[in-house]
């Protein structure tokens, strides 16, 4: 990837952070229930896991379910819920089997017993996995984990790096992951929704009106694609002006 003077940043991989938005009305657009569009999403989730690692990533953050969605019908709630222990219990295995370290951030008060335990043992099944940080956002909110983090503060001054930190402790994240460097958005829409916040200052942002449940590895590779042919400057000058 290109660093802030138009190089290649050697050594690192790529944090790519994905809003995983459509499912609903891709399933709408077919006569279908929303439930089946969040079927539908989850094999998504498949196909972008397998393919990220051959192509450069190395941690993975999917917004999965945030903290203003507890606002939708009880029965889609219900139903993600479900889903979202069911893609735990079925894909830990397979998650170690191939590296992949598997973490939940958010709130983890507002979940259902049997989906905070499933958590618990996914994230224990996977934890000495190397080849990918698979990081799966449930009940989260940006502002929110903000807020607490600041509030553990008290006043007492820090530096980017240990509010970072803070902020992985108060979403239950061991260790400090890396700000995100490309940002994609399925279904079309072009905003944040209250993602990463504070991590995204520096992302690369690729909108696409792709739904998610036909997002597939061509789309992924394009996106990266254009992350690559971008020059990230981090507020200096362009490389053929410093030069």
């Amino acid at each position: 990837m290109k660093d802030g003077n138009g190089g290649s940043r050697r050594g690192t991989g790529l944090h790519l952070a994905v809003i995983m938005d459509g499912n609903g009305r891709w399933a709408t657009a077919r006569g279908r229930p929303r439930t089946a569009g969040h079927r539908a999403g989850a094999e998504s989730v498949r196909r972008v896991v397998e393919a990220a690692p051959e192509l450069g990533v190395t941690t993975l953050t999917l917004y999965a379910f945030s903290a203003d969605n507890w606002q939708r019908p009880p029965r889609e709630v219900s139903a993600l819920m479900g889903l979202f222990r069911l893609y735990l219990l079925s894909e830990r295995e397979t998650c170690a089997k191939h590296g992949i370290r598997l973490s939940v951030i958010g709130r983890r008060d507002r979940l259902p017993a049997a989906v905070r335990r499933a958590i618990s043992e996914a994230e224990t099944a996977t934890a000495r996995a190397r080849a990918l940080h698979l990081r799966i956002a449930v009940d989260y909110s940006a502002r929110d984990a903000i807020l607490r983090a600041a509030a553990r503060l008290g006043g007492t001054a820090c530096t980017r790096e240990e509010f970072s930190a803070l902020l992985g402790e108060v979403d239950h994240e061991r260790g400090c992951a890396p700000d995100v460097d490309l940002l994609i958005r399925t279904g079309g829409e072009q905003r944040l929704s209250d993602f990463l916040l504070w991590e995204c200052a520096y992302a690369e942002l690729v909108f696409t009106p792709r739904m998610w449940p036909d997002f597939g590895r061509a789309d992924l590779e394009a996106a990266i694609a254009e992350f690559h042919a971008r020059e990230r400057r981090f507020g200096r000058l362009p490389q053929a002006v410093a030069s």
